[in-house]
């Protein structure tokens, strides 16, 4: 198979599984949402969130480093050295989970009843059984992704997460409360192992058994863990939706519920909004890099500009529609999420923007920069949302986001014009800014009809992206290649049609090569 038809594969499966996993998933906490009511859903939001942290601390640098030495195995022709490399994680991992699950023991029983009063002994062996059935399935998912066998994530994600659904479906009608949520989330994770493991022994079964690590080798897989692992654990607490801890502790749990819904829905939109080309953005960075410092200015340039041209449109639909949105899936109990629904929009697609910064400082070789800025912006955020919790309880988590994903981006797009020597595309920028804002205030104008949620979204949504494309092509937001690459796309699926939007991009071509 070639290079290219095996990327191309590899895309198809990885973004098979991204979007049917996020798909599924999202259904998932919606019901749960939906069924438990604010207050329960923020202790349950709770309970997950410690689980997640307990997996992150586990795997941290485990699977990344299980990512890179099976790839890097594989393509040096050293595969004799993949299974005692993967010994050699999976001890670690053991050590971790040891550590993660004797600190979690003796924080439960001494400090449990003053940040988890509500969790009880039953509902903790439950969800450490969780971490240490999810770690796994992880670090096996991390090995396919070693071997490019990005259908075999594909597999696991289209047999687990349909029966993840179904659990969640079951608790519902046995009108489960918290704690059955939590059964149901343990039952999940055995699924997702052995549907992982299955997969794995297939992918490992023809690599030989016998081989030592090389001492380098070894050497360089306990440096990537000392790196990795505090970046990791660091970047998790600054990208999570830790707010959850504090707003149950100084505030109540239906705000923690609030704030639930609207980070996990806001955050994954904006996952899905550059999809599989976040991915690719590492090595196509390091390939401009290589050509030369501008290359790779220029290269990263584009790419902000580009991440800025899809993320605009989404903040505007949020900014306007955000009420409707959480209305629709969530329900009037829900309805004091929708300011916070909009604002983790906003900062989400802050921090999308930056993605192009931060694979131009890792192709550059600036980790320790990474590490250090991540370091100072976790405490940041852990500071602010201590103190903007503590006063202020849901709008100060709302104002601790924001100002962290301003602050965060700004410093990350500063580096990379610093180290790519070229500015940003300042007025292309803005020009995106303005077609997004009048886009937005043109599909507001729904709001005055004062429909139910789903004829608003109807309306609106379609509104806003057919005002946003044409907005974008008169304010010459696109470049000329982009137009050139658009108008091919409107010849070959659309036979020319309609007219209009030919003339129009033909226009557009034609005015995009004369400047900014």
């Amino acid at each position: 198979m070639s290079h290219r038809s095996l990327a191309l594969r590899n895309t198809l499966f990885s973004s098979l599984g991204i979007y049917v996993e996020y798909f599924l998933g999202m259904v998932c906490a919606v019901l749960i949402a939906r069924h438990l009511g604010p207050r329960h859903y923020g202790i349950y939001g709770l309970f997950i969130w410690f689980a997640a942290i307990g997996i992150v601390v586990t795997n941290s640098g485990v699977t990344t480093g299980v990512i890179k030495f099976v790839a890097e195995l594989r393509g040096s022709g050293q595969a004799e050295l993949i299974r005692p490399m993967l010994a050699h994680m999976r001890k670690v991992q053991r050590w971790h989970m040891l550590v993660v699950l004797g600190a979690g023991l003796v924080a439960y029983l001494v400090m449990g009843h003053r940040f988890a009063a509500e969790l009880d002994l039953l509902e903790f062996v439950l969800l450490a059984a969780a971490v240490g059935m999810r770690a796994p399935y992880m670090f096996n998912i991390a090995i396919a992704k070693g071997c490019e066998a990005f259908d075999a994530t594909a597999r696991v994600t289209l047999v687990a997460a349909p029966l993840n659904l179904a659990l969640v479906l079951a608790a519902m009608l046995l009108h489960g409360d918290v704690l059955l949520f939590v059964v149901m989330y343990a039952i999940s994770s055995a699924a997702f192992l052995l549907a992982s493991q299955h997969q794995v022994s297939r992918l490992l079964a023809p690599l030989p058994r016998d081989g030592a690590l090389p001492p380098e080798l070894l050497q360089r897989m306990r440096r990537h863990l000392r790196i990795v692992s505090l970046t990791i654990i660091v970047s998790f607490l600054i990208a999570s939706d830790v707010e959850i801890l504090f707003l149950n502790l100084f505030d109540s749990a239906a705000s923690a519920g609030y704030f639930k819904v609207a980070y996990q829905l806001a955050s994954g939109i904006m996952l899905l909004v550059p999809g599989v080309f976040s991915a690719v953005l590492l090595p196509m960075m390091a390939k401009a890099l290589s050509e030369g410092r501008a290359a790779g200015g220029r290269r990263f340039a584009a790419v902000t500009s580009y991440l800025a041209l899809l993320g605009a449109p989404v903040v505007a639909f949020g900014a306007c529609f955000a009420g409707a949105v959480i209305g629709l899936l969530y329900g009037a109990a829900y309805a004091a999420a929708a300011p916070v629904f909009a604002l983790c929009m906003l900062a989400s697609a802050l921090n999308t923007s930056a993605q192009g910064a931060t694979s131009l400082l890792v192709s550059a070789d600036r980790q320790h920069v990474i590490l250090s800025l991540t370091l100072a912006f976790g405490a940041l955020k852990i500071a602010m949302d201590v103190l903007l919790i503590r006063h202020f309880g849901l709008h100060g988590a709302m104002a601790a986001i924001t100002i962290e994903a301003a602050v965060s981006s700004v410093a990350y797009l500063a580096l990379g014009v610093r180290v790519g020597g070229v500015s940003l595309e300042w007025l292309r920028l803005v020009r995106i800014l303005l077609a997004a804002a009048l886009a937005g205030a043109l599909a507001s104008l729904v709001l005055a009809l004062r429909l139910p949620p789903l004829p608003t979204l109807a309306l609106g949504g379609p509104m806003l992206v057919a005002a946003y494309l044409p907005l974008t092509l008169l304010l010459r937001c696109w470049t000329r290649a982009d137009i050139e690459q658009l108008q091919g796309l409107h010849g070959r699926f659309a036979a020319g049609r309609p007219l209009l939007l030919g003339r129009l991009l033909h226009w557009s071509g034609a005015r995009a090569g004369q400047g900014p």
